[in-house]
């Protein structure tokens, strides 16, 4: 590593230290303080949803039922494992960051230059910093010879900014653009050495006021698991009444008590609300489970359940719609422009040639710098098996770039001694200056380099000269140059970014990019993939000055941001969030990791993204594929959907059940049901209304509408209507067969036998009609379905077998029918749903959907 002249520097003693980390603490975070598993495991069982469970499990022990009883205990522990989990990514975030922002240092102690860990790093200490070395901590340049620092972690630009000495009275500014005298902790430095002395350490540091950030924002409890801990509430407590109810008037009018009781347990088993939220987790968990297999990682379950009802998606742009890494686009020589095919046989113009060749004489040969890498890459085509590469050549000395000339020279002798030849670039108007231009000349540059620039290009200009003599300049002025033409870089757009945000539109949600670089650069990527309003673009600055009003009125039509820092990406997305918009955020670096936080659905990417990027949000992009999110969206819709249609079941399938466990009750009429047969219809629809609804297809329209309304319920006046309904529908069918055989003087075990199957039957009926609310049976029994198939295999065998085997005949209490009556429940109970088929019908000939 270069040296810097520090003989007469002493630095800091180790006592000053010592006791700058007693007064001020460790360079790191602090930790946040953490939430014991015993107190999260507290907080859950608070909740009204845990108490409904244990409650219904004790229920069932007390009833002897342990198989359910346990079935609901175990439901318990999954949903303290999940709360658990939520609970701990807040500390797993911190922690990332607490690693990242604590790398070693190189300081000079009592003279002496001493390798330290960062943690250990205190203000007033001298730092040795140079290329590829991780800055530990917030300073001032007090020395700096050529030095560029990648600040993209921080501000999210792709191109590394110069730095420069800092002088007395400069004060700290916030990261981001060039010649500034300060370095930030977790920046890189790719270019130059430099010694700085620290000014700020842990959560003093730029990179520390975000972990301070990250860890006061907070997410909101989901609306959909609420709203099913209401309908848990509701269900139980009617389920309450009726019992209470069945027992005294069965006692009061039959007066035999016990069985009272036993109608009562009857009644319960049947309307006991376990199913609502076994469903909720077995749907978001499966979901997980299914998109996963598109990309993406969920790590925060409930926001499955919200991918549905996203209404803007906030994209970082570097790294997310971009590939983060530079490329070259563009030459300008010989009065022409030409573009770099990277696809064609030989990727560098004929006219260009000199120009790329000098280009890449002016980089180093194993450099950081992203501009530098990408003219590198130009000798991977036939250009780098040409004249043009000098691979025998030898570098004599570089000339660096200083705030008063952003230009620099690499001069090479020829592989015989005679010849040196000075490769020179940098910034297109230094080496104007360096090519001694006229003003005429200068201003027709300056045309060319617009041209670039507004095609959102960085632009490096580049220029030649050569010498004779042994004793060099001091200086690159005094060298004759000749300017060659000029290079634009860019980052390119992901593939397919284009086609994924023209779904995401399609599918009713706004785009909005969010980026720390520079207008010009954000407004032609929003062109370049298609974004609305791609010409208008606010920037930091302008951001600053508008009140939470104003932005909230701008934010409605405005779709790029630029030049944004940290705290401004968060209070883009609470404006959003206060706008009354659903708000997914995309992100990859620690400067997006507050704004995961608070969004709706946090999305980071897996690949080029940090640790604290992925932790503190709530899904990752495993293939940092852009159009991963289209299909997550895609599945969000379908499982909300899905997640629905079960619930709608759950209601009208017990409808019949609660209602032939109540009507004879109260009308003096033989029993039916007994807790034998609530089991076996619990069989039925336990699995249809979690695995067979599912695991179904989505609606041929589901990306075709806009997205739900975030304040929509699960339950709508008219889905409700809709289910119970049905089971009304289903109700009045059974309660005329049961009437019926009543009426024929079939004997109690052949009237039960006849109604069960017909409740069978028109449970079956259900789950096939409500497997769409757009398409028809007949449709959709085209459509395949395991899980279904094994339901209706294993519930079908499973009623022939109770209603033919003796001694299963007993358990239940049947008699032996007829197959002509069997036909006829059969009949009935598929008749039930006709209705449904109907209206489905009338709809699409109507025109609506969904």
């Amino acid at each position: 590593m270069p040296t810097l002249d520090i003989e007469s520097i002493r630095g800091l003693s180790e006592t000053e230290a010592t006791e700058k980390i007693r007064t001020d603490g460790y360079n790191e975070l602090p930790e946040a303080e953490k939430h014991g598993i015993a107190g999260i495991i507290l907080d859950v069982i608070k909740e009204p949803m845990f108490i409904l469970l244990v409650a219904g499990g004790l229920i069932y022990f007390i009833l002897g039922d342990v198989t359910e009883g346990l079935m609901l205990m175990s439901f318990v522990v999954v949903i303290i494992g999940i709360t658990v989990y939520k609970e701990q990514k807040t500390e797993r975030a911190l922690e990332a960051l607490r690693n990242l922002a604590s790398p070693r240092a190189l300081v000079i102690r009592d003279g002496e230059q001493k390798r330290i860990a960062g943690r250990e790093v205190v203000t007033g200490d001298l730092l040795i910093l140079a290329e590829g070395d991780r800055v530990p901590a917030d300073g001032i340049l007090i020395t700096c010879n050529n030095v560029s620092v990648d600040e993209s972690l921080l501000t999210g630009e792709s191109v590394p900014v110069r730095k420069c000495t800092w002088t007395p009275g400069q004060h700290a500014d916030r990261p981001g653009g060039d010649d500034q005298p300060f370095v930030y902790s977790g920046t890189l430095l790719v270019q130059g050495q430099c010694l700085a002395e620290v000014r700020a350490t842990g959560a003093r540091t730029e990179m520390g006021k975000i972990g301070t950030v990250l860890q006061t924002v907070e997410r909101n409890e989901t609306r959909l698991k609420g709203e099913v801990s209401r309908i848990v509430q509701t269900v139980a407590l009617a389920g309450l009444a009726l019992c209470m109810i069945i027992v005294v008037v069965y006692g009061l009018t039959r007066g035999n008590w016990l069985e009272g009781l036993l109608a009562g347990i009857t009644l319960a088993m049947a309307i006991l609300p376990e199913e609502f939220p076994v469903v909720l987790t077995v749907f978001l968990a499966l979901g997980a489970w299914r998109i996963s297999r598109t990309n993406v990682l969920t790590r925060q379950v409930p926001a499955i359940e919200t991918l549905g009802s996203a209404t803007v998606l906030c994209v970082d742009k570097t790294g997310t719609l971009t590939e983060n890494q530079m490329t070259v686009r563009s030459f300008f020589a010989g009065g022409q422009f030409c573009e770099y095919d990277t696809l064609g046989k030989n990727t560098v113009p004929e006219i260009c040639h000199e120009l790329a060749e000098f280009a890449i004489l002016a980089s180093k040969k194993d450099p950081f710098d992203p501009m530098e890498k990408a003219l590198l890459r130009l000798i991977e085509g036939d250009f780098g098996r040409s004249e043009h590469i000098h691979t025998g050549w030898e570098l004599i000395t570089e000339y660096p770039l200083s705030p008063s000339l952003l230009a620099m020279s690499n001069v090479w002798r020829s592989p015989d001694g005679n010849d040196y030849i000075i490769a020179a670039k940098g910034a297109p108007e230094a080496i104007a200056d360096l090519c001694h231009f006229t003003a005429a000349e200068q201003q027709t540059l300056a045309g060319d380099i617009n041209t670039l620039a507004a095609q959102g290009l960085r632009v490096l200009g580049v220029a030649k000269s050569s010498f004779k003599e042994p004793q060099l300049p001091e200086v690159q002025h005094d060298f004759t140059f000749t300017f060659l033409g000029l290079v634009g870089f860019i980052d390119p757009v992901r593939p397919q970014v284009a086609e994924a945000v023209a779904e995401c539109l399609s599918a009713g949600i706004r785009v909005v990019m969010i980026t720390g670089d520079y207008p010009l650069t954000a407004k032609m990527i929003a062109r370049q993939i298609g974004l609305a309003g791609a010409d208008t673009c606010i920037t930091g600055t302008e951001l600053d000055a508008m009140s939470n009003a104003e932005l909230q009125e701008k934010i409605r039509s405005v779709s790029v941001f630029a030049r944004v820092v940290p705290e401004q990406k968060l209070r883009i997305v609470n404006a959003l969030k206060a706008a009354g918009e659903v708000v997914a955020m995309t992100g990859d670096g620690v400067n997006d990791a507050p704004a995961l936080k608070s969004a709706d659905i946090g999305i980071a990417m897996g690949k080029r993204g940090t640790d604290v990027a992925r932790e503190a949000s709530s899904l990752v992009l495993l293939d940092d594929n852009f159009t991963s999110i289209v299909a997550a969206v895609r599945l969000g819709r379908r499982i909300f959907d899905n997640l629905k249609k079960a619930m709608a079941y759950i209601f009208s399938v017990h409808v019949p059940i609660a209602g032939m466990s109540l009507i004879p009750v109260l009308f003096n009429l033989p029993l039916i049901l007994m807790p034998v047969h609530i089991v076996f219809l619990e069989l039925i629809i336990d699995p249809a209304c979690s695995i067979v609804f599912e695991s179904e297809r989505e609606e041929e329209n589901v990306m075709d509408r806009p997205p739900r309304n975030r304040n929509e319920r699960l339950f709508t006046k008219k889905t409700l209507a809709l289910s119970l309904i049905q089971g009304f529908v289903v109700l009045a069918v059974v309660m005329g067969i049961y009437l019926n055989a009543l009426a024929r003087g079939l004997g109690e075990p052949e009237v039960r036998t006849l109604t069960f199957t017909t409740i069978v039957i028109a449970n079956l009926s259900l789950i096939l009609t409500n497997r769409s609310w757009s398409g028809m049976i007949v449709t959709t029994l085209r459509t395949p379905n395991r899980a279904m198939a094994w339901v209706f295999t294993g519930t079908l065998v499973c009623l022939l077998l109770v209603l033919f085997i003796p001694a299963l005949q007993d358990l239940f209490r049947f008699g032996s029918v007829s197959l002509v009556d069997l036909l006829i429940c059969a009949l009935a109970g598929i008749g039930s749903v006709i209705w449904f088929e109907c209206w489905k019908y009338w709809r699409r000939r109507a025109g609506t959907h969904g």
